[in-house]
């Protein structure tokens, strides 16, 4: 074959090869590790030669090749998040704060919804294990348990979100923290305040029934024993929603005539519980106070406007995933594992 042919070929080759580190470290005349440190761990590059690098990639078309980085690194530079739901914004702001955290320091999230299946949950975060993690991030302490095991035999990091800090884990993971608030605590606060505005007829209302709802229950209970008022509430364990608010309200105002105060476990409920006192011409707060937990961004505009629990999702999410990095580089869990981020009671209209 002539060299001409030979010299054409190769050529042709090299213009269609994916983009390398090497190709881009070339055009801007930085080493490669210059430039891998830039896009896999970008914290450890100045801003300004960090932002030359990535438009650089971006200009020459560079695609990261994450399988040859794990082989190179042993890391996979992903975290397994595990969250209950993607449809709860409460959620949502919980994973927009994990990415923003992981995002910055290099790594990717692979995200595990169980959808509220409570035992199974664990089963489906296992069936994402194949991808190797370098940590996880488990909303709920329910899954402990079983994550201890696992944490023990593969040294995997894990920090549960959002709970765990009212019952006390028998078998955590050694290398484990937990953040979040006391729901119990929280659920205590709200029927409190209520009890101090002089109801004793206080209903609790509760939904979906996972493990934090009943928290934020065992709390009511306990604030309504301690004032010697006799608990009302309706569980329901189908989904909540702001329809189903609307339907446990008229079940409420059915089964128990003489409430004048009613603690809904999510705002979900207690929005579509407002629409529907507007329906009946139940007026609020004076027929009857009206209380949320979550405080979404709708609570602050509805009429009236809704008293709740603010929790720290945000916060949770990004104190989790900060602690999460400082475990996988090695850093031995702190002596007191617990990061409680506090709640925040929203006093508004409705109660």
């Amino acid at each position: 074959m002539p060299r001409s042919t030979r010299q054409a070929r190769h050529a042709a080759a090299a213009a269609h090869r994916p983009v390398r580190l090497q190709d881009i470290a070339d055009s801007l005349g930085v080493s490669m590790i210059t430039v891998s440190r830039a896009l896999s761990q970008p914290h450890k590059v100045s801003p300004a030669l960090r932002e030359r690098i990535v438009a650089a990639a971006d200009r020459m078309g560079y695609v990261p090749n994450h399988s040859a980085q794990a082989l190179a690194s042993a890391r996979s530079r992903t975290v397994l998040v595990q969250v209950p739901s993607l449809s709860n914004i409460v959620f949502i702001d919980l994973l927009e704060s994990v990415g923003r955290v992981l995002q910055t320091a290099g790594y990717h999230m692979l995200i595990c919804n169980t959808h509220y299946r409570g035992a199974g949950d664990w089963e489906r975060v296992r069936n994402y294990l194949k991808h190797k993690p370098d940590g996880l991030l488990l909303t709920g302490s329910h899954l402990a348990e079983q994550a201890a095991t696992l944490a023990s035999s593969l040294a995997l990091p894990v920090v549960f979100m959002m709970a765990g800090l009212d019952d006390p884990v028998t078998q955590a993971p050694e290398l484990a923290e937990f953040v979040g608030f006391s729901q119990v605590q929280a659920g205590r606060a709200m029927t409190e305040h209520l009890l101090a505005q002089g109801h004793r007829r206080i209903a609790f209302v509760g939904a979906q029934l996972d493990v934090r709802v009943l928290q934020r229950h065992q709390g009511y209970l306990q604030a309504m024993a301690q004032a010697g008022a006799e608990p009302l509430e309706i569980m329901d364990e189908r989904p909540s929603s702001m329809a189903m608010g609307a339907s446990l309200l008229t079940r409420l105002r059915q089964r128990h005539a003489d409430c004048t105060a009613v603690f809904f476990c999510n705002d979900d409920l207690a929005l579509g519980a407002l629409s529907q006192c507007h329906a009946l011409g139940v007026r609020v707060p004076h027929d009857m106070a009206v209380a949320g937990f979550n405080d979404l961004p709708a609570a602050a505009f509805a009429v009236p406007t809704l008293t709740s629990v603010h929790t720290p999702r945000a916060r949770v999410g990004e104190r989790a995933a900060q602690r999460l990095l400082r475990l996988m580089d090695g850093e031995a869990p702190l002596a007191q594992p617990v990061h409680d981020l506090g709640f925040e009671l929203r006093v508004r209209a409705s109660a």
